[in-house]
C-alpha cells in the first residue's frame, strides 16, 4: 500500500492524511508498463490518463494433423494457454489535494516508459506545471482545453454504448441510458465551468463555439458563498438539495393567486428568482437561498441551450463541466429547465405593432409566432469528468491513430457511475478514498453496425432493462451470486496443473461478488443493467485473473463426442421426406441448444448425468404448438425460391454446433443458399469460438462432401462476430463480417440461443427475413414469458411490406 498525502494549499508545508491509501492493484494499475501520459487539472479534481501494455493469458486452439492417421484416440485439437500483450487505457480521477503524493507514487512505480512528454490541459495545468515536471521528469506540453473536451466526448460516444443518459429524478430508474446513434454528429456540447461555453460539433475535427454565458458554475459558487458563507462547491450543492426555493422565489401564484391560464403558466412556475427577498421581513435559510440560486442559474443555462439547439436544428444536447460532475441535484435542475422550455410552444405579449417573443428575445410580425417543439433532451455522460484527459491523451497519441481501433470498457477495472458518492457507495469510498477509475481495452477488431438493422439509431440489444425492473434485477443478481461457486470450480478445473489457480479463482470470486454488490445498490453503474452486462462483467473478471476459457476442457470433450455421431445424424435426416426433414432439422437445432453450460437447469443435468445425449434433449422439448411458433410460416417460405445468403449467429460447442446447426446449414447449402457462420472471436461459457469452429468444420468436411464442396467453392464462410460474450449486440460487430453481409447480399439472418435470441435481439427489427430459435432453460424466464422450462421459441419474421 502506498500512502496518499493531502496537499494543504493554505500553507507551504504538506500534511499527510494517513486514512487515504493507494492500493496499487486497484488504483494506478499496471503502472510499471505505462507508455504515455496525459493529465487534466481542474479547479478541484485531477484526471490522469495513461496507456499501458497488459500481459494476460489467452486460450489458443491448434489443430492436430489428422492426415496421416485416423486412430480413434487422436485428440481433436490442442488448447494452449499463452501470454498475449494488449493495449489498455487507464483514467483516474482524484482531488487536487492529493496530487503531490500521487505523482510520487507514479514516479516510484514507473519502469518502462519511453515518453519524455506529458500532455496537459485544464486550468490547473499551468499552476502545477513545475510540480509535474519536477516529480516525473517529463516535459509538460499544454493542449487546448476545448479541443481536448471535444475529442474526449467523441471518443466515449463512439466506444461506450451506454455513455449518454437522461436523468429523471422521480422515476423508478433515475438514469435512462440512451442508444448511441451510429452517427454521433452533429451535437451540441454545453460545458458549464466557471462560465458556460456552447459548442456545436459537426465532425471529428470540425467544431465551433457558437455561444455562451458568463453566468455559470462560478456564478453559483461565488454568489452562493456570499449568501451562505459556504466556501466549498459540493457543500453548497448539499445545501441546495435540502432547500425549498419557493420560500425565496416569487411564483406565478404569488402574483395572480393561481395559474395564468391564457399564457399557459402554472401557479408553481417561478415568476421572479429571489423575488420574495425584496419584500419579506424575515431571514431566509441557507438551504432555501442555495436552492433558489441553483434554479436561477440552471433555468438560464437551460433556456440558452434550448435556443441554440433550435437555432441550429440540433436535438442532441450534452451537458458537462464542473457544474454537472454527476451531481443529482444539478442534473435534475438542468433537466427540469430543458423540459420546461421545450414543452412550451410559444410565449408572447402583444405590442401595438409587433409580437415580442420573450423566449428568444426576438421580434416577429403578427400573426406569426415562434414555435418551439419539445424535441430537445438534456443528455449527460457517464464519464464526462474524463473528457479533457481523454482528449489530451488522444492528442498525444495521434501518431498511433487510436481512432482506427474500437475500444471497450473493462468493467473489472472501472468504478462505475457515481462510485465516489458517499451516499451511494460508502463501502467503496472507504476502500479507495475519493478515487475513481475507468479502463478501456483496445479490441482486436473494428466494430460496426450490422448493415441489416432496420433502424440502427433505435436498435436496443437487450430485451429487459434490469435497471428499471426491480423484481427481475433482484432475481438475476441472486442467480449470478448462486452460480459463482460453480464458475470458480470450473475455472480451477480448467488449469489443473497450475497450483496458484485456486488463489486466483478466489480473487476472482471476491472481485465479481463485489461487482454484484455494487450493482445491487447502483444498478446504473455501467449503463443499463442487463443479463448481458452481468455476463460480460463476469467474463471481464475471469480474464482479469487469467482464466481465459474455463470451459475449454468441456468443449473439447463434447466436440469430440458429437463428431462421432455426425454421419449417422445426417444419414437419418436424408431418409426422411422433405417436409419431415425440415421439422427434424429445426428440432435438431433446438435440441442442440439445450446443451448450454451457462444455464443452471442444464448444467446440473449434465454434471449429474454425463450420458445425457441428443435424443434425450429432444424428448425434453415441449410439443407443438410451441411458446412462440412460426414453423408453419417458415415451412411455407422454404417451398419458395432459396435465399441468396444466410447469416447464422451460432451458439454452443459440441452437440449444438455439430449435430444441430451443421445439418441445418447443410440443408440451406443444398437449396443453393450461401451461408456465413458467425461465431465468437473469444471464449465465453461453452460457446464455440471461431478458431474452434474452423477445426470442427474441417473435420466435418472430411466426412461430408456437401460441406467440403461448399468450403472449397466459398459458399460456406466462417467469420468472427467480434464478440466474447454469450449475448449478441448487433451494433458492435466485426467490420469484416459487416462487409461480407453487404457483398453476399444477405437476405436471411438466423440467431440461435437464449443469450443471443432471448436475452438480446428478441425484439430486434431487421430489413431482411430473420429466424430466432431458442430453448428457454430458465424456469423464472419461462414463467415470465408465459411458458415452462424447455419451452421453445421459433420466431420467423418478415419485414413489413415484404411479401411472405
Amino acid at each position: 500500500m502506498a500512502e496518499c498525502g493531502r496537499v494543504d494549499s493554505s500553507t507551504s508545508s504538506h500534511t499527510m492524511d494517513k486514512s487515504i491509501t493507494l492500493p496499487p492493484d486497484e488504483i494506478f494499475r499496471n503502472m510499471e508498463n505505462a507508455k504515455r501520459f496525459a493529465i487534466d487539472i481542474g479547479g478541484s479534481l485531477t484526471k490522469l490518463a495513461y496507456y499501458s501494455t497488459v500481459q494476460h493469458k489467452v486460450a489458443k486452439v491448434r489443430s492436430f494433423d489428422h492426415s496421416t492417421k485416423e486412430a480413434a484416440g487422436d485428440k481433436l485439437y490442442e488448447i494452449a494457454v499463452q501470454e498475449e500483450v494488449t493495449a489498455r487505457l487507464h483514467f483516474i480521477k482524484f482531488e487536487n489535494a492529493y496530487i503531490e503524493t500521487c505523482l510520487d507514487f507514479i514516479k516510484d512505480h514507473l519502469v518502462n516508459t519511453e515518453t519524455k512528454v506529458i500532455k496537459a490541459t485544464g486550468g490547473g495545468a499551468h499552476k502545477f506545471k513545475e510540480l509535474i515536471e519536477r516529480k516525473l521528469g517529463l516535459k509538460v506540453d499544454k493542449e487546448d482545453e476545448m479541443t481536448c473536451l471535444i475529442k474526449g466526448c467523441n471518443f466515449v460516444l463512439k466506444n461506450i454504448p451506454h455513455e449518454a443518459f437522461v436523468y429523471a429524478k422521480h422515476a423508478d430508474s433515475e438514469f435512462r441510458f440512451q442508444t448511441t446513434n451510429p452517427d454521433i454528429f452533429p451535437y451540441l456540447l454545453v460545458n458549464i465551468g466557471s462560465g458556460v461555453s456552447i459548442v456545436k460539433v459537426e465532425s471529428e475535427d470540425k467544431f465551433e463555439r457558437i455561444g455562451g454565458s458568463s453566468i455559470g458554475g462560478g456564478t453559483f459558487w461565488g454568489l452562493g458563498a456570499l449568501l451562505t458563507k459556504t466556501k466549498r462547491f459540493d457543500e453548497l450543492l448539499q445545501l441546495a438539495s435540502k432547500g425549498q426555493h419557493s420560500s425565496v422565489d416569487m411564483l406565478v401564484k404569488d402574483i395572480y393567486g393561481g395559474s395564468y391560464a391564457c399564457l399557459g403558466l402554472t401557479g408553481d412556475l417561478i415568476a421572479s428568482s429571489f423575488g420574495k427577498s425584496a419584500t419579506a421581513d424575515k431571514e431566509f435559510s441557507n438551504e432555501d437561498m442555495a436552492k433558489s440560486l441553483l434554479h436561477m442559474i440552471s433555468n438560464d443555462i437551460g433556456q440558452l441551450a434550448c435556443l441554440y439547439a433550435k437555432l441550429h436544428n440540433l436535438s442532441r444536447v450534452y451537458f458537462g463541466g464542473f457544474f454537472i460532475r454527476g451531481h443529482p441535484v444539478t442534473m435534475h435542475t438542468i433537466t427540469y429547465s430543458i423540459n420546461f422550455f421545450t414543452k412550451v410552444r410559444f410565449i408572447y405579449f402583444y405590442d401595438t405593432n409587433s409580437v415580442i417573443c420573450y423566449m428568444c428575445w426576438s421580434y416577429v410580425e403578427p400573426p406569426h409566432v415562434l414555435l418551439l417543439q419539445g424535441e430537445v433532451q438534456a443528455l449527460f455522460l457517464r464519464h464526462e469528468g474524463y473528457l479533457g484527459a481523454i482528449g489530451a491523451f488522444l492528442k498525444g497519441a495521434e501518431e498511433d491513430n487510436p481512432n482506427q481501433y474500437s475500444w471497450g470498457e473493462n468493467y473489472a477495472g472501472s468504478s462505475g457511475l457515481m462510485s465516489v458518492s458517499p451516499d451511494m457507495n460508502p463501502m467503496q469510498r472507504a476502500r479507495s478514498g475519493t478515487f475513481d477509475m475507468l479502463e478501456m481495452d483496445r479490441l482486436d477488431r473494428q466494430l460496426v453496425n450490422l448493415p441489416l438493422l432496420q433502424d440502427p439509431s433505435s436498435y436496443i440489444p437487450d430485451t429487459v432493462d434490469l435497471t428499471e425492473d426491480a423484481h427481475a434485477r433482484e432475481y438475476w443478481l441472486y442467480c449470478f451470486e448462486e452460480a459463482l461457486d460453480g464458475v470458480v470450480k470450473r475455472a480451477v478445473a480448467s488449469q489443473p496443473d497450475i497450483p496458484e489457480a485456486v488463489e486466483r479463482a478466489e480473487k476472482f470470486r471476491q472481485k465479481y461478488l463485489h461487482k454484484l454488490q455494487t450493482l445491487r445498490h447502483q444498478p446504473f453503474a455501467y449503463g443499463s443493467l442487463t443479463v448481458r452486462s452481468l455476463l460480460d462483467t463476469r467474463e471481464h473478471c475471469l480474464n482479469e485473473f487469467n482464466f481465459p476459457d474455463p470451459y475449454s476442457k468441456i468443449k473439447e470433450r463434447e466436440n469430440d463426442i458429437a463428431l462421432k455421431y455426425y454421419q449417422n445424424a445426417v444419414k437419418s435426416l436424408e431418409e426422411l421426406s422433405w417436409e419431415d426433414r425440415q421439422f427434424a432439422l429445426v428440432r435438431g437445432v433446438l435440441a442442440g441448444n439445450v446443451f448450454d453450460w451457462g444455464a443452471k437447469a442444464v448444467s446440473e443435468v449434465l454434471e449429474s448425468n454425463p450420458e445425457f445425449g441428443f435424443e434425450e434433449a429432444k424428448r425434453r422439448l415441449e410439443d407443438r404448438p410451441w411458446l412462440v411458433d412460426s414453423f408453419d410460416q417458415w415451412l411455407e417460405r422454404l417451398k419458395g425460391p432459396p435465399h441468396r445468403c444466410a447469416l447464422f449467429f451460432v451458439d454452443n460447442s459440441g452437440v449444438d454446433i455439430i449435430l444441430g446447426v451443421m445439418p441445418f446449414v447443410r440443408e440451406l447449402l443444398s437449396r443453393g443458399t450461401e451461408v456465413v457462420l458467425a461465431s465468437n472471436s473469444g471464449p465465453a461459457l461453452n460457446d464455440v469460438t471461431n478458431s474452434e469452429l474452423q477445426i470442427l468444420t474441417e473435420r466435418i468436411a472430411a466426412m461430408d462432401p456437401v460441406i467440403d464442396s461448399a468450403l472449397r467453392e466459398d459458399r460456406l464462410t466462417l467469420v468472427q462476430n467480434g464478440s466474447s460474450s454469450p449475448c449478441l449486440d448487433l451494433s458492435r460487430l466485426d467490420k469484416v463480417l459487416a462487409m461480407l453481409v453487404r457483398e453476399r447480399q444477405t437476405d436471411l439472418v438466423v440467431i440461435e440461443g437464449m443469450g443471443r435470441a432471448i436475452h438480446t435481439n428478441y425484439y430486434a427489427m431487421l430489413s431482411c427475413e430473420s429466424l430466432k430459435m431458442a430453448v428457454i432453460k430458465n424456469s423464472w424466464l419461462a414463467d415470465r414469458l408465459g411458458g415452462k422450462l424447455f419451452s421453445v421459441v421459433f420466431k420467423y419474421e418478415v419485414p413489413a411490406g415484404k411479401p411472405q
